[in-house]
Parts: C-alpha cells; sequence; structure tokens
C-alpha cells in the first residue's frame, strides 16, 4: 500500500511547479520577437470630416521672447510667465529657463546687475550660489540664485524673499552671462 501525501504537499508542489512554468515562458517572450504598434496619423481630411474643422498646431519649444523687453544684450525676466531668457547683442535668445520667485518680486522696468556674490546663506536659510542682485522691492533685495544642492525652494511660511531661483545648471549659465552692470528687463 502507497504512503499517501499530505493534501498541502500536493498545493506546494502544483504552486511550485506553476511558477517555474510561469518564469520559463516570460523567460522565452523575453528573447522573442516584440511587436510594435504602428502609429497611423489621420490627415487634415479625415479629423476634419470626423471631428470638426482641424485645430491649429501649437508651437512646440520654449516661449519667446517677449516683444516689449527692450534690445540689446540683456537678461530678460518674465513675471507671469516665471521664466528668464538670456539675450546676446544681436536681440537673439540664446538661453531660457522657468524659475521659483521669491514672496517679493521686482515692478516691471529695467535695472542692472548691481552686485554679484559667489556663495552664501540665503534669507530663508539655504546655501544658495550665483546671486545676482539687480534691485530692491519693499524693502527686499531682489536677486537670481540658485540652491547649492540644485533643489527648488520650500515654501516661504510668510517670509518676505525676493529670491528668484532656479535650477542650478541655469544658474551657472546666467552668472556666465551677466557681469555687474548686465542690464535685466523685468516684463509683467
Amino acid at each position: 500500500m502507497a504512503a499517501r501525501l499530505p493534501s498541502w504537499a500536493w498545493v506546494s508542489g502544483l504552486t511550485a511547479g506553476a511558477t517555474a512554468a510561469v518564469v520559463a515562458l516570460a523567460v522565452q517572450a523575453n528573447h522573442g520577437p516584440h511587436p510594435t504598434a504602428a502609429t497611423a496619423k489621420p490627415s487634415a481630411s479625415a479629423s476634419a470630416g470626423a471631428h470638426g474643422p482641424a485645430e491649429p498646431k501649437k508651437p512646440s519649444g520654449p516661449p519667446a521672447l517677449p516683444q516689449e523687453s527692450g534690445t540689446g544684450r540683456r537678461v530678460v525676466y518674465s513675471l507671469g510667465e516665471k521664466r528668464v531668457w538670456l539675450v546676446d547683442a544681436t536681440g537673439k535668445a540664446n538661453r531660457t529657463f522657468t524659475v521659483w520667485p521669491g514672496t517679493v518680486g521686482p515692478q516691471p522696468g529695467r535695472y542692472s546687475v548691481t552686485l554679484r556674490i559667489q556663495s552664501i546663506k540665503g534669507s530663508d536659510g539655504v546655501q544658495i550660489e550665483h546671486v545676482m542682485y539687480f534691485t530692491k522691492a519693499s524693502g527686499v533685495n531682489i536677486a537670481f540664485s540658485n540652491a547649492l544642492d540644485g533643489a527648488s525652494p520650500p515654501p516661504a511660511n510668510g517670509q518676505k524673499l525676493g529670491g528668484i531661483r532656479m535650477h542650478k545648471e541655469d544658474g551657472a549659465a546666467l552668472w556666465a552671462f551677466g557681469d555687474q552692470g548686465t542690464r535685466v528687463t523685468v516684463v509683467n
């Protein structure tokens, strides 16, 4: 007479076998051909007929330099777009990037960089670098900078802060672009 196996042994054996089969099939599937989906784009006439008139294509890339931002070599800062453009002497924007403004901002107008400091502790207690001061508003110094560790600024918790923070690589680019006296144009 044969010894009878307990039911847990059968379940464990079947589970182990099924797991091994699934792993084997997954390895085989990984080595086989991978199908790709065809990406057919509907023609403009097909889109217009089925869904109404075709939508105009939105421009790709960063926003254009604001029209009323002056001429010549300058830094342009848009309050509304929270964006900076570095503009060469021919009027071409060579770089643009987004920023995190402080709680106190400058008024629209024309300024120039008055002081540059390589590294300092910001008024919010964060170590910052590439600090470029260009005006004062409500008794607070307004300056471009980036956090030394590259982090975005934390919420201000009611503090009056005039730092306009940016990513570390953008801070380095702005620092290389602007010396003391470089023009800064602030637009809405």
